[in-house]
């Protein structure tokens, strides 16, 4: 699960990275964040809105319904998208997979 994430963070952060400059807060498709391995659907957000979440490396961008509470928390509840934050081993696991560390 954890490198289904770590992939899906990846792409993400790629698609963060190909912003122009003044288009941070328009709408772009972010891949689902989730730990499910047939998931493929978009969470349409600002750039902007991706850069704050990923401003703590346990935070993780996912649509309502594919939160895992066995290892993370919703720390945020948004129109369209929900903000989970790792806990304990899972937690850890993001740390050290943060490619912004």
């Amino acid at each position: 699960m954890a490198a289904n994430e770590a992939l899906f963070r990846g792409v993400n952060e790629a698609i963060e990275r190909g912003v122009w400059h003044g288009e941070e807060q328009s709408a772009a498709a972010f891949r689902c964040e989730c730990a499910r391995l047939d998931c493929n659907q978009l969470v349409s957000i600002a750039p902007g809105e991706y850069v704050l979440i990923r401003a703590y490396p346990r935070r993780f961008l996912v649509l309502p319904g594919h939160e895992n509470p066995e290892i993370e928390s919703v720390v945020e509840t948004h129109e369209g998208y929900v903000v989970v934050e790792k806990r304990d081993e899972a937690g850890e696991l993001a740390d050290a997979s943060d490619p912004r560390s």
